[in-house]
């Protein structure tokens, strides 16, 4: 008696249900819901690698000479247009000479006397804040590759009184932000409404600034296709 009653109950429930989802602002059916599909591990005969196959400096740490860092190791006092003389000055090939491709920022420097972010000073605003959470600031700095639209972006903390480039990329630059202890760059990508995000985050162990994420994201607005897209699967080949 008490399951036929219950069964009973069940059934007038779920006609009541029914009738109210045919009414106007009712509950919708969603349609059918994609299978959800597995990852599938390929080539698993083969014998992973244990060492990579390029060189591609993921860790890039570099003194820099001929800069001296104040008393007390305050970042803020060491001058950000003297940080960029002095990448110049070891890097003849790249800025001195007719065929150096960045042959222009060396001649912009001279403008460079009211301080980074004036006139022609290819040496852009500098930004502090602390990266690597020791509780002092480190220095994010960019400056302009000429002639070109690409822009340097550099990091820099203080170790042993000695200034220190924990970080280094050279881009076009659609923004660059500073998100807690990363430094997030946006790239203009050569597919038409995507770019490029590359993240670098400060690493402990290795004392620098390593890229923790890259990755293409979609900025321009969906294209709508008239047919709709076929479910994921997996081919087993």
């Amino acid at each position: 008696m008490i399951r036929a009653a219950r069964r009973a109950l069940l059934v007038t429930l779920l006609l009541a249900t029914a009738a109210a989802c045919g009414d106007t602002g009712g509950l919708e059916g969603a349609g059918a819901t994609p299978t959800a599909v597995g990852p599938a591990r390929l080539w698993p005969e083969q014998t992973p690698a244990s060492s990579p196959a390029f060189e591609i400096g993921e860790v890039n740490t570099e003194v820099v000479k001929g800069v001296k860092v104040p008393a007390g190791d305050d970042i803020r006092g060491v001058d950000p247009v003297e940080v960029v003389r002095a990448e110049i000055a070891a890097s003849p090939g790249d800025y001195d000479g007719g065929k150096a491709p960045y042959r222009d920022t060396a001649g912009r420097m001279t403008g460079c006397g009211k301080g980074p972010g004036h006139g022609r000073c290819p040496v852009l605003k500098p930004y502090y804040r602390d990266l690597t959470g020791d509780g002092r600031d480190d220095l994010t700095l960019g400056f302009r590759l000429l002639p070109g639209k690409t822009t340097a972006v550099r990091v820099y903390t203080v170790e042993k009184h000695r200034l220190v480039q924990v970080m280094s990329w050279e881009d076009a630059l659609s923004g660059v932000e500073l998100a807690g202890r990363s430094l997030v760059i946006r790239s203009p990508s050569e597919v038409a409404g995507y770019e490029y995000r590359l993240q670098w985050t400060w690493d402990r162990d290795q004392r620098a600034m390593l890229l923790t994420h890259d990755e293409m994201l979609r900025t321009g607005p969906r294209k709508h296709s008239r047919h709709p897209a076929a479910s994921p699967s997996a081919s087993t080949g």
